[in-house]
This record gives C-alpha cells, sequence and structure tokens, in this order.
C-alpha cells in the first residue's frame, strides 16, 4: 500500500518529523511518501492561506493517483482543498480534521480543539458546522503560536498543556484534539500529564486518525462518492 502525505507548505521544515510521526501509525505493508507544494503559503493560518494553497494541493492529489498512490493524506487540519481534490480523483483523499472530530465523536459526548491560532477558530467551527459536529463542540482554543514556531516542542507542549487542561476543567471536554498536525509527538504525553492530574481525557493526534482511517479506506476497498464528489463539468477555465 503506498501513501502520499502532502505537507500543503512551501517550507520543508516538518517533512523528516511528518515521515518519523507518520510511520508509528502506518501498518509494516505500508509505503509512505512526503512531498510538499511548490506554489503558495509557508504556513496555512487563514482562509487566505487555504486558498492560495488549494490549487498546487489539488495538483498534488492528481499526481499522486497518476504515479500509483492508493491514498493521499492532505497534512493540514484544517483540510484544505479535500473538497476539490475528491472532485477529480478516485483514490481516497483525507485531511485531518475529518477523521479526528469523527474519532472524537466516537470516544466522548463533547471534545474540544486547541489549536494555534485565534485566526483559525472560526475556520474550525465552520469545518464542524458542515461535518455536523457543532453541538459536540465544548470550547475551541489556542495557544497563540504560529505553525512555524510548533519546531520548539518544549514550549509549545506547555502552552497546550495548559489549554486542555483549561477546556477539561472549564469547559467541560471529556476528550481533546490537537488543532494542528504541526503538533507533533506530544499527544501522549499531554494525555498521560492530564491522567496524572485527574483528568483522564484522550488527546487525539490528527495524524494518527487521519492515516489510521486513510488505511482503513483502502483496505476495505473505499473512497469518496464520486456521486457526491463529481468531477468537474467540462469548460473552459484559466489560472
Amino acid at each position: 500500500m503506498k501513501i502520499r502525505i502532502i505537507v500543503p507548505i512551501i517550507s520543508t521544515a516538518f517533512n523528516q518529523e511528518v515521515l518519523k510521526e507518520g510511520a508509528q501509525f502506518a501498518a509494516p505493508d505500508v509505503q509512505l511518501e512526503v512531498v510538499n507544494i511548490q506554489r503558495g503559503p509557508a504556513s496555512i493560518e487563514s482562509g487566505f492561506d487555504e486558498m492560495l494553497a488549494a490549487p498546487a494541493i489539488v495538483e498534488e492529489v492528481v499526481r499522486a493517483e497518476k504515479e500509483g498512490c492508493d491514498g493521499v493524506f492532505i497534512d493540514c487540519f484544517g483540510d484544505p482543498g479535500v473538497v476539490a481534490a475528491r472532485e477529480k480523483v478516485s483514490i481516497p483523499v483525507v485531511g485531518a480534521f475529518q477523521p479526528s472530530a469523527l474519532t472524537a465523536c466516537a470516544l466522548a459526548g463533547r471534545w474540544s480543539v486547541v489549536t494555534v491560532l485565534k485566526n483559525v477558530v472560526p475556520m474550525l467551527r465552520d469545518l464542524a458546522r458542515r461535518l455536523g459536529v457543532e453541538s459536540n463542540i465544548a470550547s475551541v482554543r489556542d495557544i497563540d503560536t504560529p505553525v512555524l514556531e510548533l519546531q520548539d516542542k518544549q514550549v509549545f507542549q506547555k502552552r497546550l498543556l495548559a489549554q486542555i487542561d483549561r477546556a477539561a476543567r472549564e469547559d467541560g471536554a471529556e476528550a481533546v484534539i490537537l488543532g494542528c498536525t504541526g503538533m507533533i509527538g506530544v499527544a501522549r504525553w499531554l494525555q498521560g500529564e492530564m491522567a496524572a492530574a485527574g483528568h483522564p481525557v484522550p488527546v487525539i493526534d490528527p495524524t494518527a486518525a487521519a492515516l489510521g482511517y486513510l488505511q482503513l479506506e483502502i483496505r476495505g476497498g473505499l473512497s469518496h462518492s464520486k456521486t457526491c464528489y463529481r468531477s468537474p463539468p467540462a469548460k473552459e477555465r484559466r489560472r
């Protein structure tokens, strides 16, 4: 099974960590590949960033299908380009939000998301509305830390722990999703710290959720419905 992970930014700063983390959640017969987009933003933290990244994301998804990949993970919590990519290909395509939200719904009644910046909060609430899980959200919190600063793990995991603790104590969260795929390698530590503090809430790693969901689809011979995600009508288009 060959899965291509598209890191939908022009920076390669996270690639090695993405591949290392992804390998933890891939079955032994899974071959992972990591690519970036060639045109777009250095990070995605707004609707404008998503708009800039989307055309290049779709191009990479189409290329992945042509090159024999069995599925694609668009490695961003905001699911940029996912709908458009599904319209263009038949292989399974997932972002990180949908699998994480569905996992949280399976584990708890009410859950929170802790993301990077306030800019992202309205985007995530909109995704929740479209997925039909808005009523399950206890809160969407942020750690006031840009994506490109998530390479300092000691700093951002402390900020995460503080907000997760508040989500559990103040907002009634019964589970928490890490709201950025750049929050690498900290979910189990955070879950352990919360359990030790008397709040044993599951902490969902979005990469784990996405890759697990994608492998399930591929092994089951499933993909998105082409009755829903129909191919775009033929017409003239200029870019």
